[in-house]
Order: C-alpha cells, then sequence, then structure tokens
C-alpha cells in the first residue's frame, strides 16, 4: 500500500493483487507493466516475475490497520476482477473492503463482465452484500466509444452505492448519451479524464476533453480533469473569447504535431503531411510534447476537481 500516492484522483493505493494483461488500446502503454516489468527475473524482487497476476494474501488486512480514513485506489497495479484471480479472493478483498468503513474505495476494472455477474450473484446469495457497500465506488475504464458502448451498460447494471468512469487515457471521442450511461436510472456519479503520459504517449485532443465536461455539466455529474498527460494544446484565447493556434510545428521536430478530431495525427514521422499546406478541413489543432508536470491538468483556464457527494 502507498500513502500520499500522485494519483490526483485518490490519497493512497492498496494491491491485494498485481500483475494483469491487455484487453484494449486504454492498455498499450500501461505504466503499471512498464514498471514492474523492469525487474522481471531478479532474485527476491517484489516483482521477479513481471506483471503476471499474482495474489498478495499478506496485504489483505492492510486497509484495516489503517486508520485515518482515506480515499483508497483498489490495485492500482492490477484489475480485481482478472480472470486469474479467484472469486474467493475477490470476495475476500469486499470483505476487507465492507469491514474498513472508516474509508473510501474505488475500484476500476476493465473486466465489466465479471464484475457485474459477480456482484450480482453475491448480492442474491450473501446477506452482508445486499445491499452495495456504501463505502465502496465501482468504475470502468472508458479510452474510446466503443469500450464506453460496451462497458458503461455493464456498469449501470452492477449494484453498486457509486458508479464512475476513468476515461483515461482517453483516446477519442466519446458521448456518454450514447452509451446510455446518464440518461437512465441509475445513472453515473462521477467522471474522471486524462490524458496519456510516459514513454510513447499518445496525445488527448482537447475537443473531447471539452465535450465529457460539458457533458457533465448537462447531466449534474461530478467532473474531474486528472492530466493532459505528456502532450498540451499550444492554443490560447484571446479577449474576445477566439480560439487560436501557437506557432505552426514543424515536421522536424519530434514534440510537436497537429492532432484531428478523428485522432490522427500529422507531422509525425508516420504521417509527415502538412495539413496547412494541403489545404485538408479541421486540422487546427496544434499539440506539444511538454511532460506531465508542465503540461498540467488545467482545461480551458480552469482546475476541475468534482467529486460524487458520498465523498463529502
Amino acid at each position: 500500500m502507498a500513502d500520499n500516492t500522485g494519483i490526483e484522483w485518490t490519497d493512497a493505493t492498496w494491491n491485494p493483487v498485481t500483475g494483469c494483461d491487455e484487453v484494449s488500446p486504454g492498455c498499450d502503454h500501461c505504466y503499471a507493466k512498464t514498471l514492474a516489468e523492469r525487474f522481471r527475473g531478479t532474485p527476491g524482487h517484489y516483482f521477479e516475475n513481471g506483471f503476471d497476476v499474482q495474489l498478495r494474501p499478506e496485504r489483505l488486512d492492510q486497509p484495516i490497520r489503517w486508520k485515518r480514513p482515506r480515499m483508497i485506489f483498489v490495485n492500482s497495479m492490477s484489475d480485481l476482477f482478472h480472470k486469474d484471480v479467484p472469486d474467493e479472493f475477490i470476495l475476500g478483498v469486499f470483505a476487507v473492503m465492507a469491514e474498513a468503513k472508516q474509508h473510501t474505495f474505488q475500484v476500476l476494472t476493465k473486466r465489466h463482465g465479471r464484475m457485474r455477474s459477480l456482484l450480482t450473484a453475491w448480492q442474491e446469495r450473501i446477506p452482508w452484500l445486499a445491499e452495495p457497500l456504501p463505502n465502496v465506488w465501482l468504475g470502468v475504464s472508458v479510452e474510446d466509444q466503443q469500450r464506453a458502448d460496451l462497458r458503461v451498460p455493464a456498469l449501470l447494471d452492477t449494484p453498486a452505492a457509486v458508479r464512475w468512469i476513468s476515461a483515461e487515457p482517453l483516446l477519442g471521442s466519446v458521448d456518454i448519451f450514447a452509451s446510455s450511461a446518464i440518461d437512465r436510472e441509475p445513472g453515473l456519479d462521477w467522471v474522471v479524464v486524462g490524458g496519456e503520459s510516459g514513454k510513447g504517449a499518445r496525445p488527448m485532443h482537447p475537443n473531447w476533453a471539452r465535450s465529457l465536461r460539458d457533458q457533465c455539466a448537462a447531466a449534474g455529474v461530478p467532473f474531474l480533469f486528472k492530466q493532459w498527460g505528456e502532450w498540451l494544446v499550444d492554443e490560447y484565447i484571446d479577449g474576445d473569447g477566439c480560439r487560436h493556434v501557437g506557432p505552426k510545428p514543424r515536421a522536424s521536430d519530434p514534440k510537436t504535431l497537429v492532432i484531428h478530431t478523428s485522432g490522427m495525427t500529422a507531422l509525425t514521422p508516420d504521417n509527415p503531411f502538412d495539413p496547412w499546406e494541403r489545404g485538408h478541413p479541421n486540422w487546427h489543432t496544434v499539440m506539444r510534447r511538454v511532460g506531465k508536470k508542465a503540461a498540467g491538468r488545467v482545461l480551458d483556464g480552469e482546475t476541475h476537481d468534482g467529486y460524487p457527494k458520498a465523498a463529502a
């Protein structure tokens, strides 16, 4: 367990399981896998087996011993609902969360189907799970519309006190109304948005983040903008409210590119055409790779730190 984590939307992490494998494009540059695989084969190291799925039963009771209330991200180094994690072990994790009532637990998965089936079955046959645990937030990762259409309906059918989406890394435009996420009951309680960081990070078009911000505002759903990632949009708003693009990027500069709302990029090694010279429409958003810290987490001049009401 790590206290004082750098993850913007939580206080601490708890990893009763480590290791995972890829299931969708959002996994391509997984920070946890990169970290763990550095130590594969190192005798005696915690990650001697790299990012292979490994149960950590010795860590199960850690939240119980942690007395000061915290928001805790469950399995930042894994996915609790991975097929290689036994049902009984997952139930043990829920038992700990039920006992450690002083904490709020934030569970995030890409295995939406297994989460729904387990929680639904347990609600029917396990008395202490007949009602959703009030201190457990269940969420799904949503990086694009395809994943939203798959995962959000399953989330909404899962017994939970709080349901949330982590749209990070955001790799395309997402209409959460299209996936029936907000215009039904129960709906979503929280949306987190962020760009990708680390080696090979893909840029996030600002309009994708703006759209989710505006959808949440219209529906009254708390919105948290976690980060831009490695790439920051190079534009500014003048006194009249007009948006302007910064200096034109150069094809020879690997730290600049132009991104289309479709996600396609130009002036990059794999797509070096100059959209200005060829007159292509809608190629007007310049991104510059400045690093996660410099890019920050301000969207259109504002920091968004919304949380579910249950966090109060």
